[in-house]
């Protein structure tokens, strides 16, 4: 049996603990032999968003098969290493030494984290190299993740690495899942990336595209739908998001592709899938990239 340990951390934040406790959970239901539980320097942990939880102050004897996991937490400095007690920090790295993995110690190792936190973090542990938009790293026995969403995509990849992928993608499936997601993708989606404007116009086209995005959709149509001309949505439509319509489109396709690619599909049979009419297009893409 592996025992998944949570270390809280006063001000974690819930999704963080949430996300890759209903993975292991989720897993054991298939037939995975995982125990979860939960240690904190005090029986009662406030979170970042308002709820108190309940853990047990006593560590429970951990072998070199057992996960160490460290959520996320609010802070406005990442200095104070969570206000942990020296003596817990030192179970941490007595762990690691031991042969146990551990998600997240740091000091000279790959690791990444929140692209909010990257810079603050590539600054205040100057021997960790910071690997940058990504959703998560793995460096030996030490995982890292960009925190909130992302420690369901390493999770899974914990799960699948243990079990096989097989069951990592039947865990994801019951967890409503939409993908289960390589650590190198973009923190950022393409759905996300050119969202910050304020163009109630151009959030029409992009919901169509976004939509529709293996359609082959022409201008006027997009026009149609943003109620104004087929020269005026070309301006605006690069103005509020860097792209034209087409090239946001690209975008969405490509993201797609490169899922579909790093999850074992030829080029080929990805470019159809997003709807190009055939590889050339996309191999175009991906080398401009």
């Amino acid at each position: 049996m592996t025992h998944v340990v949570f270390l809280l951390v006063p001000q974690l934040h819930l999704l963080d603990l949430a996300g890759p406790a209903q993975v292991f959970s989720t897993a054991t239901d298939h037939g995975c032999d995982y125990r979860v539980s939960y240690v904190a320097e005090q029986e009662d942990v406030p979170s970042a968003q308002g709820l108190m939880l309940r853990a047990d102050t006593n560590w429970p004897d951990l072998t070199a098969e057992d996960l160490l996991v460290v959520p996320g937490w609010r802070a406005p400095t990442l200095h104070a290493n969570g206000g942990l007690r020296p003596a817990t920090l030192e179970r941490l790295t007595a762990h690691h030494a031991a042969g146990g993995t551990v998600a997240r110690l740091l000091d000279g190792r790959r690791c990444t984290t929140h692209h909010d936190a990257q810079d603050e973090l590539a600054r205040c542990y100057p021997r960790a190299t910071v690997v940058r938009d990504v959703l998560y790293v793995v460096d030996d026995r030490v995982v890292s993740s960009a925190g909130i969403a992302s420690g369901i995509d390493l999770a899974l990849h914990l799960v699948a690495v243990r079990y096989g992928p097989a069951v990592a993608a039947r865990v994801a499936r019951d967890m409503v899942v939409y993908a289960r997601r390589n650590g190198d993708e973009q923190q950022h989606s393409a759905l996300l990336r050119h969202r910050t404007h304020l163009s109630d116009a151009i959030h029409r086209v992009q919901d169509l595209i976004d939509t529709r995005y293996t359609d082959r959709l022409g201008l006027a149509d997009l026009a149609a739908a943003s109620g104004v001309s087929e020269r005026t949505l070309t301006r605006r439509f690069s103005e509020a998001t860097g792209l034209t319509p087409l090239r946001y489109q690209q975008e969405l396709r490509l993201e797609r592709a490169e899922h579909l690619i790093a999850h074992g599909s030829t080029v080929e049979s990805a470019a159809r899938t997003v709807g190009f009419q055939d590889a050339r297009m996309l191999r175009r893409l991906r080398a401009r990239v």
